[in-house]
């Protein structure tokens, strides 16, 4: 199954911390979004591996908008 990590604030997307193939947990920083000169972590809220990276330094994000999906890990 499929998750994606959103933006949760409007701005610029400074750096993405992860690589595709990457093994994230919940509340592993994935990305910077710089907002008003002010520089704010997007949070993992999933454990699994990042499969797509959908943006890039510089893209303009709106609240909401689809930065990374990520393959969840499976309920044991």
């Amino acid at each position: 199954m499929e998750a994606s990590i959103n933006a949760h604030m409007p701005g610029l997307v400074a750096r993405v911390v992860v690589e595709e193939g990457a093994r994230i947990k919940v509340g592993q920083e994935v990305a910077v979004i710089n907002c008003m000169k002010n520089e704010l972590s997007v949070l993992s809220q999933y454990d699994g591996v990042v499969k797509k990276i959908l943006v890039k330094e510089w893209d303009e994000m709106q609240v909401d908008n689809p930065m990374i999906i990520v393959d969840l890990d499976k309920k044991k």
